[in-house]
């Protein structure tokens, strides 16, 4: 059995990625950390998990972390990460970091956008975590950085048209949607129920974070630079993201010529479902789940794609592609722990 240990394991990416591996039959829950529940029971954090694991949270101390698991998932704010993850390295384990510490390669674009890095002799050394894209060299890292929620489904969505060269100009524009989940657990007021609920706003327009994590994975597949204007929106769910790329094409082509690019680019990926034309991606058919449903078409007077990318924020878009990740690292099957069917309604 593979050890595993959580550090920030009750915020809710640490919470889901509990609920995931307590249903994984090669995984043993050895130890959680948990700066606000230390020394209580995981149950006082997720009643939801009163009876199915007994496991008293403690301080996150990495090295004694260390000497509990053989994996360990950073489910931890940025900036936290960075100090654990090198401690993590040198004795022997391996990370998966679910924080945006280790995604991006470039020390100044990370510290535009974040704040000052403190381990960035890892920035080289650390495989950006998605599967569809990285598989080989996730297969054989130590320190993995978790790909961020929207721009997992954002990527996702893009990446056969930029892989086959049919974006014109080497830029989309991609307007999101997210459930407020992927605010994390802190209270804010502008996450409250009374802010929220009956409401749709756009917010970090046009800086949101994970613009740089987007345009440097394009651009890897791309060859080259690549441009990305993203507006996200705050919408009154849970969890679930949808993404709406507007990607205008190099030449005249239809919408089964797109399904057919879409097809064979992810016919062998087990979370990636291309939609039939009479389907539209709908967050409500991923819920729970690991899955990524792809829809799209073509709007032939403007020759622009119109690709819809729907996931669960929290699993494929956070702890899913993490557990999808420690598998590929373990040479387990891919779909262990994560063959959940979507919840409905």
């Amino acid at each position: 059995m593979i050890r595993a240990a959580i550090m920030g394991a009750t915020g809710y990416a640490g919470g889901e990625l509990i609920r995931i591996l307590l249903g994984h039959p090669e995984v043993e829950i050895t130890a959680l950390a948990s700066r606000q529940f230390a020394g209580r029971s995981i149950d006082n954090a997720f009643p939801s998990f009163r009876g199915l694991l007994k496991i008293t949270c403690e301080t996150p101390d990495p090295k004694v972390i260390a000497t509990k698991a053989d994996v360990v998932f950073t489910a931890v704010p940025h900036g936290t990460a960075m100090e654990a993850v090198p401690v993590l390295l040198e004795e022997g384990k391996k990370v998966i970091d679910i924080s945006a510490d280790f995604r991006l390669k470039n020390r100044a674009v990370y510290e535009e956008w974040y704040i000052p890095h403190t381990a960035p002799h890892l920035l080289e050394e650390a495989v950006y975590g998605l599967p569809e894209l990285y598989r080989e060299t996730i297969a054989s890292a130590n320190l993995i950085a978790n790909p961020g929620c929207y721009p997992t489904a954002v990527i996702l969505g893009a990446a056969p048209l930029v892989r086959h060269g049919w974006v014109k100009g080497d830029a989309l524009i991609a307007d999101a949607k997210s459930g407020t989940s992927g605010a994390g657990r802190s209270s804010k007021q502008s996450f409250s129920f009374c802010e929220v609920n009956e409401a749709l706003r756009a917010y970090s327009v046009p800086r949101h974070r994970h613009l740089p994590e987007m345009e440097q994975v394009l651009a890897d597949i791309a060859g080259g630079k690549f441009s990305v204007t993203f507006v996200p929106h705050l919408i009154p769910i849970d969890r679930g993201i949808l993404a709406t790329l507007y990607i205008d094409l190099v030449r005249p082509t239809s919408s089964d010529e797109l399904l057919e690019v879409y097809h064979r680019s992810y016919q062998n990926e087990p979370f990636v479902r291309v939609l039939p034309p009479d389907c539209l991606s709908d967050v409500a058919m991923v819920r729970g789940s690991n899955f990524c449903d792809i829809s799209l078409c073509v709007d032939q007077p403007s020759n622009r794609a119109i690709v819809l990318s729907a996931i669960d924020n929290l699993v494929k878009g956070a702890a899913g592609s993490a557990v999808q990740n420690m598998n590929i690292q373990f040479g387990l099957p891919e779909r262990s722990g994560l063959e959940s069917v979507p919840l409905f309604p």
